[in-house]
């Protein structure tokens, strides 16, 4: 195992730790914005991995996929903000 894969590895590992803490968060978060904020830290976390995996493995097919998390979380946590607006409203 080169260098480069073992790197890739750890912060893989680190990467899923993390997601892992913001799962807890999205179903622990004592309110609804912090629930919003743990939703779009996990589909960056989801990004990051994927992408990761990309370059580790050369699987360029999932670029197509990663094009379509992101923006489908983009507009989960803009839907998601603007529900929120309007109940403070």
């Amino acid at each position: 195992m080169s260098a480069f894969q073992s790197g890739m590895a750890i912060l893989m590992l680190v990467m899923s730790l993390s997601l892992g803490a913001a799962v807890w968060r999205l179903l622990r978060g004592p309110s609804i914005p912090d629930r919003v904020v743990a939703f779009d830290l996990i589909i960056i976390h989801l990004v990051g991995l994927i992408t990761m995996f990309v370059v580790t493995t050369g699987e360029l097919v999932l670029l197509d996929t990663l094009i379509v998390i992101s923006v489908l979380g983009f507009l989960g946590t803009v839907a998601i903000a603007r529900l929120i607006e309007e109940g403070r409203s």
